[in-house]
């Protein structure tokens, strides 16, 4: 399910270099690095960091008190003392045991973005290993190294901890691989032809590299990424709808938004404003409108209320992004003052209850947008246009069946909203009795993203083909949205083979060309 970012809306695409400190990423910086291939460097304060903690760690891999992780098993094993000699093995056997994923396997920028991440976690000096593990993690990354993770073996609570085992096995050189999206290859053979030394693991490293949120939160990166583009273009979608369906852009002025001041309603109504502005088409249907329609329905008159609460959604989940960037997810940690202790903060709820929010809003936002293109289909509803758009209706069906391809979506997308954070699932003897299922969160809200941009794709080729079939100059905004579509998708005519000009619709709304026309028209939008 690959999604791709508007270049326009993200400054990702222009990071050729990140550097891991001992501070926060942004999320441009994890994209970058996970869909872009950006390099990644260690800063010597980092570094610095993580030698004087790893000091404390080795002071109590001495000290006969046991101290988990150190000189304990894991999880309901913790009560076991591990004698000196069997404590390298200790963390061996732990990453082997728990790279126990199955299923398919999980896209290669999913994985990029977990390890970074649990390499800046590494960074923040309170995991307890030696410089030499950061290293090693920052040297695969570069060399292009994806290990392969399957799909299914976390719950989100100890971290991702089956996809960071795969990662942390591959440090050791076992396990698979690909190399810059190549065939699947043993690890050992990659390291060695890029010139990185196998790790061998020592007190605490073992559970360093597998505990953690990572993997749920590079998703989260990459889904707010793309969904900060998908709000833009449902705004160009809705203008594009209402100059299709002769509407009325009365209801996007700006007094009637600080009527109820929420940011986001007032930025997707300036937005529809800015796009559908100058429209000869429009404006030559504004007294009949006046008279006959009052008007709009809700699926068009309410976009901004409706765009507008996704985008507040989507800002809320940046923020907990931005707060789950700066943190140290790991257990034990080693506290700034030393000590070394067990706590909860590897538990994945804040990171899950917005992955789940976020797969909310998108149905919601999809299921809106295939009202507005239903529209357009039925004849008593469409202000004019042939019944589904058909060149001759009766021998042509139209984008009947385009329809019916959006119900589908959205009706997967409404499944999907069902949250995965709601459920818990017991394990390791009761020990982790509680856990949050953020993977699962993350995994189905990818699977929603790539949802809602088809379905936006549909919509823009319906209002499109609408447009065209109108008397009268387009608005500049919409016209160019049309432009850029039409380059590879034609105008309308008699049925034609239907599935490759959605495709193509699709490739242009997730490779960020159809916005980039549109903002290229109408300047930036918000």
């Amino acid at each position: 399910m690959p999604n791709h970012p508007n270049p326009s809306v993200s400054t990702a695409v222009k990071i050729s270099t990140v550097t891991v400190d001992i501070g926060a990423l942004t999320i441009d910086e994890v994209v970058a690095v996970a869909r872009y291939g950006a390099k990644v460097e260690i800063s010597e304060a980092a570094l610095a960091e993580i030698a004087t903690t790893r000091k404390r760690v080795e002071e109590l891999a001495t000290d006969p008190t046991p101290v988990y992780g150190i000189s304990t098993g894991f999880g309901a094993l913790a009560r076991r003392h591990i004698p000196d000699d069997l404590r390298a093995q200790l963390q061996v056997s732990l990453v082997r045991s728990h790279a126990a994923g199955s299923g398919p396997e999980v896209e290669q920028e999913v994985i990029r973005a977990l390890m970074l991440l649990r390499l800046s976690t590494l960074c923040t000096g309170r995991t307890g290993v030696r410089p030499v593990v950061a290293q090693t993690y920052a040297e695969v990354l570069n060399a292009g190294i994806t290990p392969v993770v399957r799909e299914y073996g976390s719950l989100g609570c100890s971290g991702d901890l089956a996809p960071l085992a795969h990662c942390a096995l591959a440090l050791l050189g076992e396990g698979e691989v690909r190399v810059a999206g190549g065939d699947i290859q043993p690890a050992g053979a990659a390291l060695a032809a890029a010139g990185i030394a196998p790790l061998e693991l020592r007190e605490k490293e073992g559970l360093a590299l597998i505990n953690g949120t990572d993997g749920m939160l590079g998703m989260l990166c990459l889904a707010i990424t793309d969904l900060r583009a998908a709000a833009k273009l449902a705004d160009v979608s809705t203008a594009m709808t209402v100059e299709g369906l002769l509407g009325s852009l009365l209801v996007f002025a700006p007094d009637l938004q600080e009527l109820r001041p929420h940011p986001g309603q007032a930025d997707s109504a300036a937005n529809i404003l800015t796009i559908a502005q100058g429209s000869e088409i429009l404006a030559a249907a504004f007294d009949e409108f006046k008279k006959k329609q009052v008007q709009d329905a809700y699926s068009v008159r309410c976009s901004p209320q409706v765009s507008g609460g996704f985008r507040d959604t989507l800002t809320h989940a940046e923020l907990v992004a931005s707060r789950e960037l700066a943190a140290a997810v790991d257990n034990p940690v080693v506290a700034k003052d030393g000590r070394v202790v067990s706590n909860g903060n590897f538990h994945g709820a804040p990171v899950a209850y917005v992955l789940d929010f976020l797969a909310v809003v998108t149905a919601d936002l999809a299921s809106m947008s295939e009202r507005r293109t239903d529209r357009f289909l039925d004849a008593s509803r469409n202000r004019g246009l042939n019944a589904f758009l058909a060149d001759d209706p009766g021998v042509d069906s139209g984008h009947m069946i385009a329809q019916y391809t959006q119900a589908g979506i959205v009706s997967e997308l409404k499944r999907l909203a069902n949250p995965a954070s709601a459920d818990s699932i017991p394990s390791s003897a009761m020990q982790e009795d509680h856990v949050s299922m953020g993977w699962s969160a993350a995994r189905k809200l990818r699977k929603s993203v790539d949802g809602l941009q088809r379905v936006l794709a549909i919509e823009i080729l319906t209002a499109a083909r609408a447009i065209d079939m109108r008397e009268g100059t387009p608005a500049p905004g919409t016209a160019a949205a049309i432009a850029a579509l039409r380059e590879t998708v034609e105008g309308p005519g008699t049925d034609r083979y239907l599935s490759p000009e959605i495709e193509r619709t699709v490739d242009l709304v997730q490779d960020g060309s159809i916005l980039a026309a549109v903002e290229d028209a109408v300047g930036p939008l918000r």
